[in-house]
């Protein structure tokens, strides 16, 4: 048998045991039972309910309560807890009742620390008879009975409390303390002996203690008797009676320990439930915000797709117009219709519009109008990637090197020597990169010349472009 078999085994051995101590009403016995049945298995919910139920049935509503609110923390669905519960907050007039009469106990307890034990026996009394089945209270009320010596009625509140809890402590105690003070009573009213002697004399009387020798020596073995009797119960609670103390009070040090972390592991629970509830009410939210987002592309998506399809019946729209508005539809969030009748457009519109596109976008590259360069091409990069064996991809990526965005011309450069090797248009987009390879590295190189050598490179800069200025005119010949 595996350990974790023989934890299970031990917890519902113990649940059992409670269970028969339960159904013969002592409830102290399968408290401690129950509890024994936690410790192996703290998520034993049958034990767990059951412990509840006996705090109930001594009238201690609240740990009850407590005890079926962790069960239903751990086991959410087909728990009977969930009865026990409602069953509580249903009865909210008996729930009011309890609690005025936990309140009223609480205050008998300070009437007692201040010597008024007529009040609270007069509240104790309400209190048992608001809620009957409050074995404290009953405890409570019997010594109040015991202090202020009314015997009778102490042992019938001691009947109710061990009819409710055949087997608790602090009930046989009181019922103990009763009987030795009874006894007492009955031997100081029981008359004693003839002491003395009377007879007379004459007209006299004469009284004569009898045996007076006796009994001073017996009053001097009294005094030795009562002087060793105190040495030897000395001893016995030195070597005995304050070893077991200690050793008691170590037990109810581990088990308060025991029980506040089991308290502690059941609010740890809940704090682990309630987690892992505000983490799935965000994941709701956020499920219901993308849900939300794609629905609104959806739509958007299905207006333009729209538009563009009335566009291309007027005739009275021109092919890059038409492209601007079906490139800004996402095809994805369309239907097996919508995909259709997107391809459909495309088919008929890209090409032409790529062709008016692709030639504007290469003219504002040549007059250094790079941002419409960037626009125009970029649209024709997205309607085909393959345009011109690369042209557009090559001229986008010299449009974005010449405007100064090196990264994005790498992007589009790279791109045209992947997909068309081999080709001028390769050729062309690696001397591209080249050129901006060797800028990066030159950089620093060049600043740090002095003044005269940047003079004299503008100067050659100036030539450079006198030379390019009389290049212009001989093409313009």
């Amino acid at each position: 048998m595996d350990y974790a078999k023989k934890i299970l085994y031990q917890s519902n051995h113990w649940y059992n045991d409670g269970l028969r101590k339960a159904q013969i009403k002592d409830m102290s016995g399968a408290i401690v039972s129950l509890r024994r049945s936690l410790q192996y298995n703290r998520e034993n919910i049958a034990a767990r309910n059951l412990l509840g139920l006996v705090y109930y049935g001594r009238g201690e509503v609240t740990e009850g309560l407590v005890e079926w609110i962790i069960s239903k923390n751990l086991r959410p669905r087909d728990n009977i807890a969930d009865y026990f519960i409602n069953k509580v907050q249903k009865s909210a007039v008996e729930l009011e009742t309890i609690n005025q009469a936990v309140k009223r106990y609480n205050q008998c307890l300070v009437y007692c620390s201040q010597n008024g034990e007529d009040l609270a026996i007069i509240q104790l009394k309400k209190v048992v008879a608001a809620h009957p089945s409050f074995l404290k209270a009953y405890q409570l009320l019997a010594l109040l009975y015991l202090h202020t010596e009314q015997y009778a009625k102490a042992r019938q509140v001691l009947r109710i409390a061990r009819k409710m809890d055949t087997t608790n402590d602090m009930t046989l105690r009181y019922m103990h303390e009763m009987a030795n003070l009874r006894g007492k009573k009955a031997n100081a009213e029981r008359p004693g002996k003839e002491e003395a002697v009377e007879y007379s004399l004459g007209n006299e009387t004469i009284i004569q203690p009898r045996n007076g020798g006796i009994k001073a020596l017996t009053a001097k073995f009294t005094v030795m008797n009562i002087i060793v009797g105190a040495v030897i119960g000395a001893a016995i609670v030195w070597f005995l009676i304050a070893p077991a103390v200690s050793r008691s009070k170590a037990d109810s040090v581990n088990k308060q320990v025991v029980e506040y972390s089991e308290r502690i592991n059941a609010l740890e629970a809940q704090v682990s439930a309630q987690t892992r509830t505000l983490d799935q009410y965000r994941q709701n939210d956020a499920d219901a915000a993308a849900n939300a987002k794609n629905a609104a592309s959806t739509s958007e998506s299905y207006e333009n797709l729209m538009a563009v399809s009335s566009q291309y019946n007027s005739g009275s729209y021109t092919y890059d117009v038409m492209a601007d508005a079906l490139l800004n539809v996402n095809r994805d969030a369309l239907g097996e219709g919508g995909q259709q009748m997107y391809d459909e457009l495309s088919a008929s519109i890209f090409p032409s519009a790529c062709d008016i596109l692709y030639s504007g976008g290469v003219e504002s590259l040549n007059v250094a109008n790079y941002d419409t360069a960037i626009s125009s091409l970029g649209k024709v990069v997205k309607m085909d990637e393959n345009y011109d064996d690369g042209g557009a991809l090559l001229n986008l990526g010299l449009a974005y090197q010449r405007n100064g965005d090196n990264d994005n011309a790498l992007t589009y450069l790279k791109r045209v020597v992947e997909l068309f090797p081999d080709t001028e248009n390769a050729q062309e987009a690696q001397n591209a990169l080249n050129t901006i390879s060797q800028g990066t590295d030159t950089q620093t190189d060049n600043t740090s010349e002095d003044d005269g050598t940047a003079t004299e490179d503008d100067g050659t800069a100036a030539a450079g472009d006198g030379t390019a200025a009389a290049d212009e005119s001989t093409d313009g010949q």
